[in-house]
């Protein structure tokens, strides 16, 4: 593979230097490009793809990392295939995250890099990059220049639906061990990681009607409603459980599907309230009094896989004595029928580590199910967007996690998902909110490291 590097001369002309390699984010990799570079900064392609670029304005953005003096300058960009400038996002300990956007080029101070590869005594073959920048977030200053320096061609066409879960491909495992490696290291020497043992359950400090409730939040959902109702009421369970439909004030016929099984076991909410994201709809559900002991999710146009997966999630909890469980899914088109990636299992997490590798990665898989008295006391926050991951991130810090590995759950992929194909402005508020998150989290982490020690 080619490693695409720029440089600029002392009469500022700007050359263009490609480094044949085998892993192009490898620490290899990383100590070729400062064997080759003569320049104090240098320009680093972090994307495979068509790049185009005005001399003087790299020539000025160079400029401005040196007064800076930053360690990795980014900027935003113009992207061709989408004929839209990207506004990159700012930088902080909270973009811990793997696969956060610094456009295709960046500016690199080369004695930073060296500082980093005389630290470091690893020899990553895919998380060299990652490495590096996390190093500089700690030592050094990750600065961004507002304002557009390159444009490009996107290689991977995809839609955003089908990129998010790359990262829990088999094929990319080995890469995923090394970036998992490097953000522990980086959560420890922020003294923000977590070690078990966590704190112990409690299952009957309360008493409850149900065993289980099954929340479903709604909002027009007329075309999926039906099946997914079905899919609960056929459980086979040796405990009581019952459905809270929360009805988000649906203008299709969903209210009406949902009054057509005339089933005592069903519970249908309507809000009073109009401002309610997913979120405060699962807190409308928690808290009502028909509410079980342990309240598990499922979305309006996903099924569970069988008449079992409601027996299976609280089997779990009864055996772990965990505040959380976390089940693996299966992806599917409308019709039901297996799609790629197929099953998404989430076999990355240890119960050792998962609630560090949690502040890299997006989501923890499906379905969650909540120990009801925990997730009443947290509650969701009123969005509906990663209203999931803000709780699974807190109670991940104290409690233990259960998982699930087998697919117990059929995720619908369609047009009609929230996020099968998002604009870059979507992607960039959701993936804001998450990094907030991960911020707010990591600083509440250090905060009880250092009260503990």
């Amino acid at each position: 593979m080619i490693c695409t590097l720029y440089t600029a001369s002392a009469n500022n002309s700007i050359f263009k230097t490609e480094l044949d390699v085998k892993f192009p984010e490898s620490i290899l990799t990383l100590k070729e490009i400062v064997a080759t570079v003569t320049s104090d900064y240098f320009i680093l392609q972090l994307k495979p793809g068509e790049i185009e670029f005005d001399k003087k304005q790299l020539l000025q953005w160079i400029g401005f990392a040196k007064k800076e003096n930053a360690s990795i300058c980014y900027s935003n960009y113009f992207q061709i295939d989408k004929n839209e400038e990207v506004p990159t996002l700012d930088y902080s300990y909270g973009s811990i995250r793997d696969d956060f956007d610094f456009g295709a080029l960046v500016v690199i101070r080369k004695q930073a890099l060296i500082d980093y590869l005389s630290a470091t005594n690893e020899n990553y073959m895919y998380a060299g990059w990652y490495s590096f920048r996390l190093y500089t977030t700690l030592k050094q200053r990750v600065v961004k220049l507002n304002a557009s320096t390159h444009t490009y061609c996107e290689i991977d066409i995809r839609k955003s639906g089908e990129k998010q879960f790359d990262y829990v491909n088999p094929q990319n495992r080995n890469r995923q061990i090394e970036l998992e490696q490097v953000a522990t290291q980086f959560l420890y020497e922020m003294g923000a990681k977590v070690n078990p043992p966590f704190k112990e359950v409690n299952f009957e400090s309360e008493e409850f009607e149900f065993e289980a409730s099954v929340i479903i939040p709604v909002l027009n959902r007329e075309s999926t409603m039906a099946d997914a109702i079905q899919s609960v009421l056929k459980q086979d369970c040796d405990f009581s459980f019952n459905l809270i439909i929360v009805d988000n004030h649906s203008s299709d016929k969903t209210a009406e599907i949902i009054e057509s099984f005339n089933d005592d076991r069903i519970v249908h909410i309507i809000p009073t309230r109009n401002d309610l994201g997913i979120g405060g709809c699962w807190n409308e559900g928690v808290s009502h009094l028909k509410c079980g002991k342990f309240a598990v999710q499922l979305d309006s146009d996903d099924l569970y896989l069988n008449e079992h997966t409601l027996q299976l999630i609280v089997n779990k909890f009864r055996k772990e004595k965990c505040a959380l469980v976390i089940g693996s899914y299966q992806m599917v088109n409308f019709e039901l029928e297996e799609i790629p990636p197929g099953v998404i299992d989430h076999k990355e997490w240890t119960d050792d580590n998962g609630p560090n590798n949690a502040l890299r990665i997006n989501g923890l898989g499906a379905p969650r199910a909540f120990f009801t008295p925990i997730i009443r006391e947290i509650k969701f926050p009123n969005v509906s967007y990663g209203e999931d991951y803000a709780v699974a991130l807190k109670i991940s810090r104290n409690y233990k996690v259960g998982r699930i590995y087998d697919p117990i759950y059929l995720c619908r992929r369609w047009e009609n998902n929230t996020d099968s194909n998002l604009s870059i402005d979507k992607m960039n508020a959701h993936n804001a909110y998450k990094d907030s998150l991960r911020t707010e989290e990591i600083n509440i982490r250090k905060m009880r490291f250092n009260v503990s020690h």
